[in-house]
């Protein structure tokens, strides 16, 4: 919250923006306000300067409202006199010209030269409603409340903000991003995962600049709060012509939607969805599944709520025989008995007691929608009042839909203040419902730190690279199909082996020996499609089939691509598995997010099935069962037992190792993938590569948006009593151990690491703690063996400062363990990991009696001095040289 703010361009012309911001600012900043204007004309009575540099102090915060050549003059005045924030409301301040371009360009060296933090240009502006800030020119103001709002649009803030003043909806923060020159999407993230003030996060998102940072930082506030997104723009992805299936099926509308889903938010498609989820998730939010069960006393609104659930995809399930049983003994004879429970139109304030009460009390009901319709015998106020209390006592969310208006206005008006979602319709109703389960659903997946390799046998990595760079050598980005299954089989992936034929006399040789049926297929890297070109022929029986399927290739695919330079014709074995399903498997690269995997139906008819179900890389069994789950051939699947369903994950793990293994690899298309209860074979496959610079050590992920688990950072020591001792990674799982630690520790050890009288840690510190995304931060905990039980005994840190080259870190060891030398060891582990990431020092503050901890530091390079800030605090650096 900035204590001085400075409005350049500010103006008492009603008509300028200049004064709109001063109006605001006047009506409720408590903070020191100064007007700058060149021209020195009045501004509401206040002193105005001429300059920024004229001003008595290095304010907080500059507000930019002039014209765009003015603007980079003004970001170097700010730089000269020690401001370190500026938001660009003004308009103009474009690349759409070259004039525009060189005034940008400017900005941006300025701001960089100067170390300034940038918003806009083309802001509305930001508001912190509690403290009084409003530095925007929007015609509404916000009221305080414990929404974050987050936009690329000034002009949908306003409208926000204006819909939201009749709604009655607070905010903690506004904030306009304009054209996003600096500050970003997730830097303004980052502020509110650790905002008090803020409960959950609402994002309006047109496009994204840095996919790894939106994420990393999407995903930690996710981890603290709920996090809602409204993403425009559902374009499809051709951006060139796909060479595989798997491309030309996925638009990036829904790779949009895989990573929000990965990331842990909810996105909704309207604008009227957006506070509606909003409210749900910050009133009394608890993890449901997708199961709603809905009372009602009226059938319309009953089945109107019914039919929009199962066509958004929220499941109404039968109400077990208790629940049914329960409901017959106080209902009249003539209720629906099913679900929805229809109270019939006499319903009177027991009868929905009953009925609410044995709802929320059924195992198959994950939430509950209690609709009301004004009925004589109707009491709005009283049901209003039962449902508040049953819902009090409940571990399942309730939602409200009071139909009507005057009658029920006051009920409305309990069921709000009791935190209780209501909606005059059943269809948004049961929309935040969805929304709800999909938070909740999207959070089990954020869970998952899935490491680049799988547990099972490693793959030939060198192998697989050595091909890419082989056929790249060659001028090509297409690999045929026998070498995309040897990069398949480099990761040990099923395939089918095939031998390409020249004549049809070699095909005939290969169909003997390998025995008849046999299947035939076109050998060309121009031919991406081989079934669509004619150049595909199955069960081959004999040597005369043989002979007339290789001409017939020939010519069909002489026809199709007469240009095609054809290497021959691939024979290989008939895949005998009667009762197998033919999927696809695949891999693409998204402009933005990196790679993505595929999986649906597959075979000749893929296209028209259009059924598939994307995810981000890595993955892990949850991951791709999940993934699998979304598709329409899943409950095919399931009919293959256990052994298909393992044997289709194996395959998609693998896929996941190529895809974080091989930056290079751009597109894969296993189709078919053939799926019985036996296992899984890769009958064809589709690779495309490209040429990418060998990634440092610190950036060998740097083309994925979410950081694999870091495995190879894993060690283990052996101590002299045979006490073996882990060093890993810290992961979600280690809340519990986590806690357990920190509790464990004394209060000596527990002041010097947190530097105040801490018990134990909340759940917000644990998440903070145990859920870290490894591309900013690292934390490496120490688990020692003992007697077959895992305990934690010590953990060192670091985060990444906003300046990218240097971290600070923090470090504890348990009390009875410390004097062993795990501290030192830890520390060193840690150096090394934040070398590989490219820091060039590690600061840190140790208090000035923590005689230990400073000696230690010393010992392993740290330089300290007193903090000037802050006398009982040592200020640690250690320059990281390349060990």
């Amino acid at each position: 919250m900035p204590a001085s703010v400075a409005v350049v361009g500010a103006s008492e012309d009603p008509a300028s923006v200049g004064a709109a911001l001063m109006r605001h600012l006047l009506d409720g900043f408590g903070g020191r306000l100064y007007a700058v204007n060149p021209r020195r004309t009045a501004a509401f009575g206040a002193t105005v300067y001429a300059t920024v540099r004229e001003l008595p102090e290095a304010v907080d915060l500059a507000v930019i409202a002039t014209r765009a050549e003015s603007i980079p003059g003004i970001v170097e005045d700010c730089g000269a006199r020690g401001v370190r924030a500026v938001a660009i409301v003004s308009s103009g301040l474009t690349d759409a010209t070259p004039a525009g371009a060189k005034h940008l360009q400017a900005v941006a060296d300025s701001a960089r030269r100067h170390r300034i933090r940038v918003l806009g240009p083309n802001s509305l502006g930001v508001m912190r409603p509690a403290s009084g800030l409003n530095a925007t020119f929007a015609s509404s103001r916000a009221s305080a409340g414990s929404v974050a709002l987050v936009a690329q649009s000034g002009a949908l803030v306003s409208a926000v903000l204006d819909w939201a003043y009749s709604d009655e909806v607070g905010f903690s923060s506004v904030v306009s991003l304009g054209n996003k020159l600096d500050v970003d999407f997730a830097d303004v993230l980052d502020f509110l995962t650790l905002d008090p003030a803020t409960e959950s996060i609402v994002l309006y998102v047109e496009g994204i600049r840095n996919a790894r940072k939106f994420m990393s930082a999407l995903r930690a506030a996710a981890r603290a709060k709920p996090v809602i997104v409204l993403k425009s723009g559902r374009e499809a992805a051709g951006l060139r012509a796909a060479i595989t299936h798997t491309r030309s099926l996925a638009g990036r509308d829904e790779v949009s939607d895989a990573a929000l889903r990965r990331a842990g938010a909810v996105r909704v498609r309207t604008f009227i969805q957006l506070f509606s989820a909003a409210k749900c998730l910050s009133s009394r939010y608890r993890p449901v599944g997708n199961q709603l069960a809905i009372i009602t006393n009226g059938g319309g609104p009953g089945v109107m709520a019914a039919d929009w659930a199962n066509q958004i995809g929220v499941e109404v399930p039968e109400l077990s025989g208790q629940t049914i049983a329960r409901l017959d003994r106080v209902l009249p004879p003539d209720w629906s008995r099913d679900n929805p429970v229809d109270l019939l139109e006499d319903a009177d304030t027991s009868r929905y007691r009953a009925a609410v009460h044995a709802c929320l009390e059924d195992p198959r009901a994950d939430g509950l929608l209690v609709i009301l319709t004004p009925q004589l015998m109707t009491e709005p106020v009283e049901v209003a009042k039962t449902v508040i209390d049953l819902a009090r006592d409940s571990s399942k969310q309730l939602f409200a839909c009071w139909m009507g208006d005057r009658t029920v206005e006051q009920a409305r008006a309990l069921l709000t203040d009791a935190r209780i979602p209501v909606f005059r319709t059943p269809e948004p109703a049961v929309e935040a419902f969805a929304n709800v389960a999909s938070f909740y659903r999207n959070q089990r997946l954020l869970m998952q730190v899935p490491g680049p390799l799988a547990h099972q046998e490693p793959p030939d990595i060198e192998a697989a690279q050595s091909l890419i760079d082989s056929v790249l050598a060659q001028g090509r980005e297409v690999l045929t199909e026998h070498e995309s299954k040897a990069l398949l089989a480099a990761f040990r992936i099923p395939v089918v082996a095939a031998e390409v034929a020249r004549t049809a006399g070699e095909a005939s040789a290969i169909a003997q020996r390998i025995g008849f049926p046999v299947a035939m297929k076109i050998s060309s890297a121009d031919v991406p499609h081989k079934r669509a070109a004619g150049g595909v022929r199955l069960h081959v029986r004999s040597v005369e089939e043989v002979h007339a399927a290789f001409e017939q290739i020939l010519v069909a695919v002489g026809r199709s691509a007469p240009d095609a330079k054809i290497d021959g014709i691939a024979v290989e074995p008939m895949v005998d598995k009667p009762d197998g399903l033919e999927l696809l498997v695949g891999l693409f690269t998204d402009p933005l997010f990196g790679p993505v995997i595929a999986f649906g139906a597959g075979g000749a008819q893929v296209e028209l099935i259009g059924d598939r179900a994307v995810s981000l890389p890595p993955l892990n069994r949850f991951l791709a069962h999940d993934m699998v789950a979304r598709t329409r051939v899943a409950p095919l699947l399931e009919q293959t037992g256990a052994g298909g369903m393992q044997a289709l994950e194996t395959v998609l793990l693998r896929v996941s190792e190529m895809a974080c293994e091989l930056p290079g690899l751009q597109e894969l298309d296993i189709n078919p993938l053939t799926v019985d209860g036996n296992g899984a074979v890769a009958t064809d496959a589709r690779v495309v590569v490209t040429r990418v610079e060998r990634p440092l050590p610190g950036q060998r992920y740097a083309h994925m948006a979410i950081h694999p688990y870091p495995a190879h950072l894993e060690q283990r020591w052996t101590f002299d009593d045979g006490v073996a001792i882990v060093v890993r990674p810290i992961r979600p799982e280690d809340a519990e151990t986590e806690k357990a630690f920190v509790a464990g520790l004394s209060e000596e050890s527990k002041y010097f690491r947190f530097i105040s009288a801490l018990r134990e840690l909340s759940e917000r510190m644990l998440v903070r703690f145990t859920q870290i995304d490894y591309d900013r931060e690292m934390a490496l905990v120490a688990i020692a063996e003992e007697n077959g039980r895992a305990t934690q005994i010590g953990v060192a840190r670091y985060a990444i400062n906003p300046d990218g080259d240097s971290c600070e870190f923090a470090i504890v060891v348990a009390d009875g363990w410390q004097g062993r030398g795990i501290g030192s060891r830890l520390m060193h582990a840690l150096f090394d990991a934040a070398r590989e990431k490219g820091l060039k020092t590690m600061e840190g503050y140790v208090l000035h009696n923590n005689d230990r901890m400073l000696r230690l530091m010393t010992a392993l390079g740290f330089s300290a001095r007193t903090d000037p800030n802050d006398p009982t605090l040592k200020h640690l650096v250690k320059t990281l040289v390349p060990s």
